[in-house]
């Protein structure tokens, strides 16, 4: 799983553009970051005069174009953070210099730096702003940083990587997103250790206090101002900017007069446009209320309303059309799914394959003067390295049965094929799963919505429309009474969820259903 984010790189003030791109390249390419440097890898430039061969291009710009240049940025960056264990570093380096060439297009020169110092490994991808013919700059367009993020993921599918399936907008947006793995804040910390000392249910505010200084939490009064630090975190925070926390609301609590309420970390909730139909009946047997009721009437009104449109848009109004179309999805995503993965398996064979092959070549005339000593254990203990990598390349054509060993150039070609067929394969499987998964909703919901006296084998769909658990409609064929659908399901349903049906009047004009 990766998370993105693209970053501007300025001139900072009071330095010069040369300053600038030596100090953060320099902390890309950080030996104790990167393994000695063996993490790197770059595309028509030297990573180790990146920053003097970025310099002259943006001379060389001056130069040919005349032009100088408007904004203060030097370099783009991004980060490329993916999930802990499950990447190697190698082939995170990978990973960041294919997304570079794809999304770069080959028109600017960079480089990838592929940290290992943190839990998570992350690359720093960082490009020039100007181009290798030094006439034109990179400009971060509007919608850049999901443009990257949809790249990313797509490539992240390809190397078969977790991708995160709904980032969120706004504060915690693609490149912070950490999932459940988010540290807590300082606020969260704090409220921690109060709930943790209320529970030993001290008598006073100021017992409150010592109990909170005993576990390690840094008390400090200014005037009316109580701050407290934890001691795990840097700075104070005021109790008064914390909601359920503040002095008043914990004394009110410590006195008997309210009932003290924990925080809990809020759960981001996801919409869906299209889902099932609720079983209201059931819910209302399990203990849920009236007001319940009501929202679920309304809520299945509007699935069943966005149902009939799917359905007379794509022409599916006979229930044995719709029907066929699901199942020939279905087969479609469930083949070209076989499909992707045979290729991925192939894949993955190549790349043991390759690996054993150049270790079979490379200690082949050792495992040769092995069989010359005899078997010596004193040979044996002088190249025991070379001698297991030999004997496990040999174990591992066995197993996969090559006779003949293969070309490292074949292997490399048929690579390159596999992974063009699959990636193909992907955008039809993609587009597939979307529209297996639209199918499959829908019908379910008419299925939900058919009487229990549906008989299978009738051409058209002849049954009573069961809703909320009333019969509501009779239909002779579906087809014919979709048109008046929307109309009959505002009459019958809304205006009695609205407590009196003569309390509401109607007025939607023919056209509008």
């Amino acid at each position: 799983m990766a998370t993105t984010r693209i970053i501007s790189m300025h001139v900072n003030q009071g330095k010069t553009i040369a300053d600038c791109l030596a100090s953060r390249i320099d902390y890309s390419k950080n030996p104790d970051k990167t393994q000695g440097g063996e993490l790197i890898s770059a595309y028509e430039c030297d990573p180790k005069t990146a920053d003097a061969e970025f310099l002259f291009s943006k001379r060389q710009y001056k130069a040919l174009t005349g032009r100088e240049q408007q904004s203060d940025v030097i370099a783009y960056q991004v980060r490329q953070s993916f999930k802990p264990g499950e990447i190697t570093p190698e082939e995170a380096n990978r990973v960041g210099y294919e997304f570079a060439e794809r999304f770069l297009k080959g028109r600017h020169a960079f480089f990838v730096a592929t940290h290992t110092d943190k839990k998570h490994i992350h690359n720093h991808i960082i490009w020039n702003s100007t181009t290798l013919d030094c006439k034109r700059k990179f400009r971060d367009f509007l919608g850049s940083g999901r443009a990257v993020a949809r790249l990313s993921d797509a490539i992240c599918t390809e190397h078969r990587l977790s991708v995160i399936a709904a980032p969120k907008c706004g504060k915690n947006h693609y490149g912070k997103w950490l999932g459940d793995n988010a540290k807590p804040t300082h606020r969260e910390l704090l409220c921690g250790l109060i709930d943790a000392a209320l529970l030993q249910k001290p008598d006073s505010f100021d017992a409150l206090l010592k109990l909170l200084a005993e576990a390690g939490c840094e008390v400090r009064r200014r005037g009316n101002t109580l701050s407290l630090r934890h001691p795990d975190r840097k700075g104070f925070i005021r109790l008064s900017s914390i909601e359920g926390y503040t002095e008043d609301a914990l004394r009110a609590v410590l006195a008997g007069e309210k009932e003290h309420t924990p925080r809990r970390k809020k759960a981001q909730a996801t919409r869906k446009k299209d889902a099932l139909l609720i079983d209201i009946e059931a819910k209302l047997q399990v203990g849920k209320g009236v007001g319940y009721e009501r929202w679920a009437k309304v809520f299945n009104v509007k699935q069943m309303a966005q149902t009939y449109n799917y359905l007379r848009e794509h022409g599916l109004l006979d229930y044995e059309v719709l029907e066929a179309r699901a199942a020939a999805a279905t087969e479609r995503y469930h083949t070209l799914s076989a499909q992707i993965k045979a290729a991925e398996g192939r894949m993955a064979e190549i790349a043991v394959l390759k690996t054993h092959i150049a270790n079979y070549a490379k200690t082949r005339d050792v495992y040769a003067g092995y069989r010359k000593a005899g078997y010596s254990k004193k040979y044996l203990a002088e190249h025991e390295g070379d001698i297991l990598l030999h004997k496990a390349a040999k174990k591992a054509f066995d197993k996969l049965g090559v006779k003949k060993l293969p070309s490292v150039k074949s292997l490399q070609e048929e690579y390159a094929k596999l992974l063009s067929e699959k990636k193909a394969a992907y955008a039809k499987y993609r587009r597939s799963r979307d529209e297996m998964r639209e199918l499959l909703l829908h019908k379910q919901n008419v299925d939900r919505m058919l009487g229990k006296n549906e008989r299978e084998d009738m051409n058209m769909i002849r049954a009573y429309l069961r809703l909320y658990n009333r019969h509501l409609f009779p239909f002779a064929q579906l087809p014919q009474y979709f048109p008046d659908f929307p109309a009959f399901l505002t009459e019958e349903h809304l205006a009695p969820i609205f407590r009196r049906e003569y309390d509401v009047i109607f007025a939607v004009p023919f056209c509008m259903r």
